[in-house]
């Protein structure tokens, strides 16, 4: 059997879109299920959209996703140049070009921007398309040659036929056929001398022995035309796999609006680099037992891709939440310590057992930045209702709260140890003696203490963290505060 190999060939042009990242996740899960190789091209053709920068955020995106390519730019496997401005240079676009004219499946077009604007266009896919006439298919080779030798701006063009159907092969949504009417002669050599997007595409997965193309559905009405590049050419098809869109919430396109359309949105969002992953491979994928936690390794293993939907995915953000909540529980105490000490020294500066404070908010939190909700009255005892002692589960209300507090006043004030256990076991004494239960006492107190109706400890847990001083202070107020 023919070895796999997969590519993610993207563009330079800024972030790494969710989708683009699913792209690339899947090819890689293709080629490793299968022990092939997954490669790195850039596809830089397109100079006016080229972003500085760029493409060393895809190489940082794939690190940092684990994504570790077999060849690409930095590794040479012996299909290279891996960069498409690079192989311009080699002349390998031109030569696959100049092979179709001589096969009259592509010609030269010197037809100017004038006449261009003047053809008649159709909405495909809600975009004004332009539709080429075949106007220079007709000029003979001499008018050709006397064009060329003229220095006359050309674009080479794919010549389509325009009767008859053209069929093609998807892995997800079977055999599709189309009208040859319908297919536009594209542009395959720009007049820049720059392949374009599709012809290179094209060229380099034959030249690059590639073997599955996996990409977003919105290349298969363009599929057709590259499957007429590959029987023209006389190569083989490779497999192909359109992928469903991406929707937001509201079943609409994920845009970078959203605000986590990005991998380095997510990430600078609080997001871990391994629940994205997790996250995205169930974007229109789902395994036979229907788990959802997955380590890379586990989706190589598990990863099969007829099990793709045809249905857009909808990128929830609740259910990312809620997943890299589960993450973060799993999460060894040490480096969950190392990845939330920053938030915790921005929310709380200098002052707390910051480790302490880390190890209550683990199992509380979905991203980092929630730990400053979580924390913050450490800081600060923030303003609150005397309503917030009423809790009809704990039976307690704001008289039977400032009898609490009355009492438990004096025994803390004599209390010397503020250990966590020390204070759990006065304040339980305290308990047995008055004969109510736990939640009568604790409620008010972690109220009083904390300010809060959720907090990520208990009142006893919290008072440690506070200390004597600061504990008695909000007990103080408290008191106050039901008397008022």
């Amino acid at each position: 059997m023919t070895k796999i190999r997969t590519r993610y060939a993207p563009s330079p042009t800024g972030k790494m879109h969710v989708g683009n990242l699913r792209s690339a996740l899947y090819e890689f899960l293709i080629a490793k299920h299968a022990d092939g190789d997954f490669m790195l091209r850039i596809e830089d053709t397109d100079q006016e959209r080229f972003v500085e920068g760029a493409t060393e955020i895809i190489n940082r995106t794939l690190k940092r996703a684990g994504l570790v390519h077999d060849e690409g730019p930095d590794k040479d496997g012996g299909y290279g140049p891996y960069v498409q401005s690079e192989r311009v240079k080699t002349g390998i676009y031109m030569k696959y070009a100049q092979e179709l004219i001589e096969k009259k499946e592509a010609y030269y077009c010197f037809c100017d921007k004038e006449r261009l604007a003047g053809l008649k266009t159709e909405i495909v896919e809600g975009k004004e398309i332009m539709i080429y006439d075949k106007h220079c298919l007709s000029l003979s080779k001499e008018e050709v040659e006397q064009k060329l030798k003229a220095g006359t701006p050309f674009v080479i063009r794919q010549n389509n036929p325009t009767e008859g159907t053209t069929t093609f092969h998807d892995e997800l949504y079977g055999d599709i056929t189309v009208n040859n009417s319908e297919l536009d002669d594209m542009i395959l050599i720009k007049s820049d001398g720059y392949p374009t997007y599709n012809f290179a595409n094209v060229v380099d997965d034959h030249t690059m022995n590639i073997t599955h193309v996996v990409r977003g559905n919105e290349y298969l009405s363009s599929s057709p035309k590259y499957v007429r590049l590959y029987e023209a050419f006389g190569w083989q098809v490779p497999v192909y796999v359109h992928l469903p869109l991406i929707t937001d919430e509201n079943h609409k396109k994920l845009s970078k609006r959203s605000g986590h359309s990005s991998f380095e949105d997510l990430i600078e969002q609080g997001f871990l680099s391994e629940a994205i992953v997790n996250y995205i491979a169930l974007l229109g994928w789902s395994p036979e037992d229907n788990r959802e936690i997955f380590s890379l390794e586990e989706l190589i293993k598990d990863f099969d891709y007829r099990r793709i939907s045809k249905s857009p995915a909808v990128f929830d953000i609740v259910k990312l939440k809620w997943m890299n909540g589960e993450y973060l529980k799993a999460m060894e105490a040490d480096l969950f310590y190392e990845m939330a000490e920053p938030y915790l020294k921005e929310a709380l500066g200098e002052g707390f057992d910051l480790p302490k404070i880390a190890a209550m908010v683990k199992t509380r939190i979905e991203v980092f930045p929630d730990i400053a909700g979580q924390v913050d009255f450490f800081k600060k005892l923030p303003e609150y209702d005397a309503e917030m002692y009423t809790h009809k589960k704990m039976k307690t209300d704001a008289a039977s709260s400032l009898e609490v507090l009355s009492e438990v006043l004096p025994i803390l004030e004599q209390q010397e140890d503020y250990s966590n256990d020390a204070l759990y076991q006065s304040l339980l004494a305290y308990v047995e003696k008055k004969g109510c239960k736990n939640g009568y006492v604790m409620w008010p107190i972690r109220t009083a203490v904390s300010g809060k109706q959720m907090t990520p400890a208990g009142a006893t847990e919290i008072m440690e963290i506070l200390g004597k001083e600061e504990s008695l202070i909000r007990i103080r107020k408290g008191i106050e505060k039901l008397r008022g």
